[in-house]
């Protein structure tokens, strides 16, 4: 395959929607202007951010990737050792500079905030840091990913705007933590074997899968419960966990070996992002 191919299906266009909507939900609803900054910032968080996070994991995930049968698809690349520095040298390339050009457009609030989001992503698969195989780590840095860009959005808000973040908004970013960390955990799951075969380590093979699937039970109905504390109509938005629970709980007693069937649920997942973040958009702009 060519490298525009693969670099494409590396960086999981299915899942691009889910790093570009929380940033520009975040910025549009603190600023409420469409702005260079809006349009910069959620077409860096569409593609050459996704093209980073997930063609660095690729490259450094090659051995075991080998091993798991889901990769050839929508859940990621195969990518051949040829392809390793390009993809690498892309990564860099088409995302320093815009991500300089919103940090220019920001101040110190927004400065660490894209810094963070940066490392969150280089240091989840770069050998020396490898946080995915650190367990627990990996969840929580994970859920960075995904939470990050709309901490960015409300930090350049607030360098430009003055905006400043209230309890709902502290509490939305809280559930929407708590949320990619069970993401993170369940998806985890289905790798249990490729991944102690490769030798890597990760919640999942830490704790299991059976325990791993309850933990994400749990997380995701604590995302609900906190959401339950916001101002009204947030707590609506609590109503969102619940198909997420719906399909993780059909496995609450699966065993190691009978692990990476859960793909048959998480594969339902990819697709349930777009149902629940149209209901997000919905509340949003209800809220708004």
């Amino acid at each position: 395959m060519s490298l525009i191919r693969q670099l494409l299906l590396s960086s999981r266009p299915f899942s691009w929607i889910n790093t570009a909507f929380p940033f520009a939900a975040a910025y549009l609803f603190a600023v409420r202007e469409i702005d260079w900054v809006l349009l910069l910032g959620a077409l860096f968080f569409l593609v050459p951010y996704n093209v980073a996070m997930y063609g660095i994991n690729d490259v450094f995930d090659y051995e075991s990737d080998l091993r798991n049968p889901r990769k050839g698809g929508i859940e990621g690349a195969l990518l051949h050792p040829s392809l390793h520095a390009p993809v690498l040298w892309i990564s860099v390339l088409s995302t320093v500079p815009p991500a300089l050009l919103l940090m220019l457009g920001g101040g110190p609030a927004t400065w660490v905030a894209m810094l963070v989001s940066l490392f969150a992503v280089a240091a989840y698969s770069v050998k020396g840091l490898r946080f995915k195989e650190r367990p627990f780590l990996d969840s929580l840095t994970s859920s960075t990913h995904f939470v990050s860009p709309a901490v960015v959005g409300f930090a350049l808000a607030h360098d430009r705007f003055g905006f400043t973040p209230g309890p709902t908004v502290m509490i939305i970013l809280g559930a929407f933590f708590l949320w990619g960390m069970a993401a993170h955990a369940f998806g985890a799951v289905q790798d249990v074997v490729p991944d102690r075969e490769a030798g890597i380590s990760s919640v999942a093979t830490a704790i299991g899968a059976r325990s791993t699937v309850r933990m994400a039970v749990l997380l995701w109905a604590a995302a609900g419960a906190l959401l339950l504390l916001g101002h009204w109509p947030t707590p609506l938005a609590a109503l969102l966990v619940i198909p997420y629970i719906a399909i993780s709980l059909p496995w609450f007693n699966v065993t190691d070996e009978t692990s990476a069937a859960v793909n048959s649920s998480w594969r339902r997942f990819i697709w349930l992002n777009y149902g629940c973040g149209l209901l997000a958009t919905l509340m949003l702009f209800w809220i708004w």
